[in-house]
């Protein structure tokens, strides 16, 4: 049960330090205030802390008062830094996308120990969307580590060491853990990620002093279990049927109830070898806590074959809807809808009817599909279409679409997995939101069941589509009232490159994709304050009170999917009493690569007749390009553009040693010139050479 993995102390922590206890359920549902010791800040997941020394006025003295680089770790071409740091009585835990973990002293940012798994990431792992964590748990003098390797591991909170290491899922069949854990009451609860590897999702719970299994719940019901019946009984399409659990749970203490959302049935996009409705895919479901026992579900998306999951984190929350005082949990879905349920019964709190939708039979579409009653988070149709494109039923949220015939469709990804918000105070939910057109093609009946070993079970392409207009358009934060489904306000730009948290003083902060941390006024939604760090901030932040101080931390890092920012290096601590001037806007921005055409220009040089490495070129298109491009370079998630005909091998280096826009990254500097040419012979003789895999 012991792991390789080695914990360094650098530091002492001090003899003053104290180190958590073995929380209580009750401890755990107040919100967040002097510590910050779970993901979603309380149990309740609701990011909310209840300080308020921070306020519209102080706000605007906040300052840089360190910036750790945490040895650089988890920086560069196919890592994201998506976590949120944990914080306890003077130490603040952190993980970074290798995997590594640190603790960090917060007055002096000297870190007093680090973690390093040492996982062979490009060989010994499978992950759709790039090397991440998105933070650790706490809990009993110990923190847990979920791994890419799909090991939970659990660390001696003083020293780093390992105590304890249990291995969850196969990586090589495509499971991972990029979630935080979540300790509660004994124990250690964690889901697994690995989707579009064709996995059958779970979520597990551990003992937390021995790590031994206590329960498990499987994602896709098997044979004999409730739920079974929404899957063909003729194929063994269950068996590979997805639903992952990509973000951290949230629990109800009172009802003794644990919720969490799950990600699309599997193939994504062949709906056609797995008719019916998929459960428990893109839905919401509670168990009992303590055994894992099922208690109810809610279906957001039946048989979804848009990619419509449901990444970002549920959130319980205590509002008077329609004159009662009722017990709530909201789940905003990359559909675009605002799910806001009863978590006692997991039925509708505010109205959400079965609507019937276009209809594909060649597709096993299902005949209705829930739609709530409310205001729309983002657009739900195409406005415009681009060119060269003839919309089908406007490009509306659901449209089908076949193998022979791809469509686009609004929107892409509506709200993907950075982690909501709320403020009980107001009950608005801050929502980072996105309007985009996506597009799809795939289908087909006489498809393998199950993907081969290592790859991805798509069953389809993504069509990216140039051009083309929607309203609203881009990335926004929208908060929205959960007692009615109403939004309040929306606020475009480039906001959203993580979550967000809230405060008792109405402010909330999050980091931006340009490298820039705010606080917004969460009344409005205006921008009080700012400051430009070194890179791309693309985590959530965190917010705690010590010796007196109130103070924000945030992570800064790599995005697999660029965005025209340099990779920023490890935490920001900012407070009232920090002395770092905000840097220059030009510290985080990119040099942006040329729009033309560059198959004139000089590709990175190597030797005449090099006989390129086609592995390696595989392993970099893996770990850098898949993301963006699909498996088969016919485009991938976040509406990433497929691989246009026509491309020769010294343009392709020439684009990925320059980059192009502000869409596609520059990697000069960390490749070679062996590296560029490996890659792009990978692409130009074997996947521009292949029709894509059905």
């Amino acid at each position: 049960m012991f792991a390789a993995g080695a914990a360094l102390a650098l530091f002492s922590a001090g003899s003053g330090q104290t180190w958590a206890q073995a929380f209580t359920a009750k401890s755990l549902a107040p919100a967040s205030a002097a510590n910050w010791v779970t993901n979603g800040g309380n149990v309740f997941n609701q990011r909310y802390s209840a300080l308020t020394r921070l306020n519209k006025t102080t706000v605007k003295n906040l300052k840089a008062v360190w910036h750790n680089e945490l040895d650089k770790s988890g920086i560069g071409p196919g890592f994201s830094a998506q976590a949120q740091p944990l914080f306890y009585k003077g130490v603040l835990y952190t993980v970074t996308g290798a995997n590594d973990a640190f603790a960090v002293d917060v007055e002096t940012g000297k870190v007093l120990w680090k973690y390093e798994p040492k996982i062979d990431l490009k060989h010994g792992v499978n992950v759709c969307c790039g090397w991440l964590s998105r933070g650790l748990g706490m809990g009993d003098g110990k923190i847990f580590v979920g791994q890419l390797d799909a090991k939970l591991v659990a660390l001696d909170q003083k020293t780093g060491k390992v105590l304890w290491s249990v291995q969850a899922g196969d990586p090589k069949a495509g499971y991972s853990i990029t979630s935080a854990p979540l300790y509660y009451d004994g124990l250690v609860v964690t889901g697994l990620a690995g989707g579009e590897y064709g996995v059958r999702g779970r979520v597990a719970a551990y003992d937390a002093k021995t790590g031994k299994e206590v329960w498990n719940f499987w994602t896709i019901p098997g044979p004999g279990e409730p739920g079974h019946e929404t899957w063909p009984q003729d194929n063994e399409a269950w068996k590979y049927g997805g639903a992952p659990v990509w973000q951290t749970p949230a629990i109800d203490p009172e009802l003794g109830l644990i919720y969490f959302s799950t990600g699309n049935p599997g193939p994504d996009l062949n709906g056609a070898i797995r008719a019916g409705d998929n459960l428990y895919s893109s839905s919401i479901v509670a168990l009992d806590a303590k055994t894992g026992k099922y208690r109810w579900h809610f279906q957001e998306v039946h048989h979804d074959i848009w990619d419509y999951d449901a990444p970002n984190p549920v959130v319980l929350f205590d509002a008077v809807v329609d004159g009662k005082r009722r017990k709530g949990i909201a789940e905003a879905g990359k559909s675009g809808y605002l799910y806001i349920l009863d978590r006692i019964t997991g039925k509708p709190l505010i109205g959400i009817p079965e609507v019937p939708v276009p209809q594909e039979p060649s597709q096993a579409t299902a005949a209705t599909q829930p739609i709530p009653i409310g205001d729309d988070l983002v657009a739900h149709k195409i406005d415009e279409a681009p060119t060269g494109w003839t919309l089908s039923n406007e490009g509306k949220t659901f449209t089908p679409f076949t193998a022979a015939q791809p469509v686009l469709y609004a929107p892409s990804a509506g709200v993907n997995w950075h982690p909501s918000s709320y403020d009980p105070r107001s009950n608005l939910m801050f929502i980072c939101a996105s309007s985009g057109i996506g597009g799809a093609f795939g289908g087909d009946k006489d498809a393998m069941i199950g993907p081969p070993p290592g790859q991805q079970y798509m069953g389809g392409g993504f069509s990216g589509a140039q051009g083309g207009k929607v309203t609203p358009e881009g990335r926004m934060v929208v908060a929205a009232n959960l007692t009615t489904n109403r939004v309040a306000w929306r606020k475009l730009g480039p906001h959203c490159g993580g979550g967000s948290i809230a405060t008792a003083s109405g402010l909330i902060f999050m980091g931006r994709p340009d490298g820039v941390m705010t606080a917004l006024d969460s009344a409005t939604g205006d921008t009080i304050w700012e400051f430009q760090t070194d890179g791309g901030l693309y985590g959530t932040p965190t917010t705690f009170e010590h010796k007196g101080r109130q103070y924000v931390a945030i992570q800064g890092g790599s995005s697999i999917f660029g965005g025209g920012t340099k990779s920023g290096t490890g935490i920001w601590l900012f407070g009232p009493d920090g002395k770092m001037q905000s840097l220059p806007a030009s510290a985080a921005k990119a040099e942006a690569g040329p729009r033309g055409v560059a198959e004139f220009a000089p590709p990175p040089a190597v030797p005449a007749g090099r006989v390129a490495d086609l592995k390696r070129g595989a392993d970099i298109y893996r770990t850098v390009c898949m993301a963006c491009h699909g498996q088969d370079g016919k485009g991938g998630h976040e509406a990433g553009a497929p691989l246009p005909e026509g491309l020769t091998i010294p343009s392709i280096m020439y684009t990925a040693d320059a980059g192009k826009g502000v869409r596609m990254p520059r990697f000069r500097g960390q490749f070679t010139a062996a590296e560029f040419h490996d890659v792009a012979t990978y692409i130009h003789d074997v996947l521009l050479a292949t029709p894509p895999k059905k």
